[in-house]
């Protein structure tokens, strides 16, 4: 019999962000929450709430944010498709692209593997592609696993918290 290496038997887990800029923001988040684990989405663990402001225009609502990790069995075709099912049901309606919303589910790490596929002309990256430019991601995911490694880049989340400025630190709060 062959022994696996600890290593091989971590588990691997996923992350998402959750986001709100309308309506009742913390309520839409819960929602989220309660919806992923109807869905097989296991919610292990949950940052602290972040209010930052929207990106990139200031003049929209400001958005509460948390990352949450998670573990599934869903492939990342499947986890897409369930958190763009669960935005709907929550009340995300077709509109421009960065307008305000009742909820954003972004797949931030799926189980520490860099990955790209396609679904319908949709393209899907994991980690998220600019998920290393947003305090409101970071600063969350941070919180939850301060020894994260960017799948892609190899970069040690503490480095890429170096990479923010003041501004980036004053402009967002935990609530």
């Amino acid at each position: 019999m062959k022994r696996q290496d600890i290593l091989e038997k971590q588990v691997k887990f996923s992350y998402l962000a959750i986001g709100s800029n309308l309506g009742k923001k913390r309520t839409n988040i819960e929602k989220a929450i309660n919806l992923l684990n109807y869905n097989n989405i296991f919610v292990l663990d949950s940052s602290s709430y972040y209010e930052s402001p929207s990106w990139p225009n200031n003049n929209f609502p400001k958005f509460l944010n948390i990352v949450v990790s998670i573990s599934t069995d869903l492939s990342l075709i499947d986890l897409f498709k369930t958190v763009k099912k669960i935005e709907i049901d929550i009340g995300r309606r077709k509109s421009l692209i960065n307008h305000p919303r009742k909820c954003d589910i972004d797949i931030i790490d799926f189980k520490g593997l860099y990955l790209k596929k396609e679904l319908i002309g949709q393209k899907i990256e994991t980690p998220h592609p600019r998920m290393h430019s947003r305090n409101f991601v970071i600063f969350p995911l941070f919180e939850l696993n301060k020894n994260w490694i960017h799948p892609k880049t190899k970069v040690k989340i503490n480095k890429l918290m170096l990479d923010f400025t003041n501004k980036d630190f004053s402009g967002i709060r935990i609530v």
